[in-house]
């Protein structure tokens, strides 16, 4: 990544970044309220900056169609994910973009392993898939209720005191496995302070409009504060990976959780710097039997290349480039001998 964007972008996700191997306390080692020194007026831009690029390397990755990106968002209520996936995806063609939700499994996702309901909604090699909470609930939600674990209906004696070790092991050899073939995990802790939470829940009541997206269980959970705040540390600390890192992104300015999570896809997909593919010798004859017979249906008076009529083509990159320069300069010459003829009359 040579470009200036990635450089900037690198230096602005690093703070957030879990070094793997390292331990987490995560009420010490990340500030919610941590801004990098940014102020909200600077937001917009970046958050467009960041908008742009995923834009574009989407674009690339889906012609390439050999890579795939997952991104897990995790958060605890109010933490911002629903507003955090519609401004970062504004951009983006919704076609080669796949949102999942995980709410509380059904009877048929009970009766497979864990992974199974979030190994069925994957992305395809040239798409991105955004997990709106992700397969660690299955260390977070299930740690936090353990009576969540009763109905897995797992044999007994893998239900012992070492199964959040043996669930952090087999996904982050899952991970591993997904990432050797050519699909890439990001993960993004949406990291929100307990009194920012109680404002959102606050504001949720006051607004009638907002009543909806209060449960009664949010209070409740909110009670399991700790118990969550020592899940995430652990589980943060256990499945940072080389292959699949984990970013620790300040959550309680909104602004500033969007420009963050932009910036982490965008440098993942920058990383993996998707190309076009290469048209070879025997699709290039087609192009220009085809680029002939259109060029045979112009209407008389007008340019041969509408396209390369108005927007000035690179001097390299191919044939097609010349013959539409080429084309240009044929309409504009015969534009000028016209207008030449016209004010002879």
């Amino acid at each position: 990544m040579t470009d200036a964007r990635a450089e900037r972008i690198a230096k602005l996700i690093e703070p957030l970044r879990v070094k793997p191997g390292s331990r987490v306390r995560l009420g010490k080692d990340f500030d919610p309220r941590y801004k990098a020194g940014l102020k909200k007026k600077d937001g917009v831009e970046l958050l467009h900056t960041g908008v742009s690029l995923l834009a574009e390397y989407q674009e690339r990755l889906a012609a390439q169609d050999t890579y795939g990106v997952l991104l897990c968002l995790q958060a605890l209520d109010a933490g911002g994910k629903d507003g955090t996936i519609r401004h970062v995806m504004s951009g983006v063609n919704p076609q080669g973009v796949k949102v999942s939700s995980f709410k509380q499994p059904s009877v048929e996702e009970l009766d497979h392993d864990y992974l199974w309901r979030y190994a069925a909604r994957l992305p395809a090699r040239g798409d991105i898939a955004i997990f709106n909470r992700s397969h660690y609930e299955e260390v977070l939600v299930v740690r936090v209720h353990p009576e969540v674990l009763d109905r897995q209906r797992l044999p007994e004696h893998v239900r012992g005191a070492d199964i959040w070790d043996r669930r952090y092991r087999d996904i982050n050899n899952w991970e591993r496995y997904l990432t050797d073939n050519g699909f890439k995990v990001v993960k993004v802790f949406l990291n929100l302070s307990k009194e920012e939470q109680r404002t959102r829940f606050m504001k949720r009541l006051d607004l009638p409009e907002k009543n909806w997206k209060f449960s009664a269980a949010d209070v409740r959970e909110r009670r399991r504060w700790d118990d969550y705040q020592r899940a995430f540390s652990e589980m943060l600390s256990a499945t940072s990976t080389p292959w699949a890192p984990w970013y620790v992104v300040p959550a309680d300015r909104k602004w500033f959780a969007r420009i963050c999570t932009a910036a982490v896809l965008a440098h993942t997909l920058m990383d993996i710097d998707p190309r076009y593919p290469v048209v070879g010798e025997e699709a290039r004859k087609d192009l220009r039997a085809a680029r002939q017979e259109l060029e045979a249906e112009a209407p008389e008076g007008a340019p041969t290349d509408p396209y390369a009529a108005v927007h000035p083509m690179p001097e390299a990159g191919g044939e097609q480039y010349r013959t539409g320069r080429s084309a240009k300069r044929k309409h504009s010459s015969a534009a000028a001998r016209r207008t030449k003829k016209g004010m002879q009359t």
